[in-house]
């Protein structure tokens, strides 16, 4: 199993990235949540990885932080989650929001990622809650680069998480973009998308 990666990042588009390692290029899908820690394209980076075979693929999924890849591994184990749920959920949620959520049995906070619903959120709590640990000092989030698009690629990660483009576009509008970097337009507009669902 391919567990981890050093390499130039060629691409990013949230939720692909392409990672050169030693002349072979890597395709990966990553959470948001990783995509806050990425550099811009050309710079070298590390990532932790996932490797899910399936029949017709052999998927790849990379994550900033240890921590994320182990949320991640643990969210595969409960009954309907696949990998594509799970990057919903770490995407729509930070660690320290995941955490919070199945301590205090937030159904409500949860069935506001999309793809999850009562019945999947439910499953989360019962088979999560007492199973994840803490999150460390170590697992703190770092600052990162600017993108130089932060409008299209909030746009983007919104419609891989699963909105519509019309949902995505209306979010992010309504956010004063001024100076704010992607990831930045991407927390404000998933507020007010959680908020509008209330």
């Amino acid at each position: 199993m391919i567990g981890r990666l050093h390499g130039k990042l060629l691409h990013k588009e949230p939720p692909s990235l392409l990672v050169d390692v030693g002349g072979v290029g890597y395709e990966l899908e990553a959470p948001l949540s990783t995509f806050y820690d990425l550099p811009q394209a050309g710079e070298n980076i590390t990532l932790y990885t996932h490797l899910v075979v399936r029949d017709d693929a052999h998927l790849l999924y990379g994550f900033s932080r240890d921590r994320q890849r182990r949320l991640f591994r643990s969210l595969l184990k409960v009954n309907g989650v696949g990998p594509r749920v799970a990057l919903a959920i770490l995407s729509g949620l930070s660690d320290e929001e995941l955490l919070r959520c199945l301590a205090q049995e937030d159904i409500a906070r949860l069935t506001r990622v999309p793809g999850i619903g009562r019945k999947t959120a439910e499953r989360l709590i019962i088979e999560l809650r007492d199973k994840v640990e803490p999150i460390s000092a170590a697992d703190a989030v770092r600052p990162v680069a600017v993108p130089p698009d932060p409008v299209q690629e909030a746009i983007s990660a919104l419609i891989a998480l699963g909105y519509r483009p019309q949902e995505a576009n209306r979010a992010v509008s309504s956010v004063s973009q001024d100076g704010l970097r992607s990831e930045d337009i991407i927390r404000q507009a998933l507020k007010g998308l959680a908020g509008a669902h209330t």
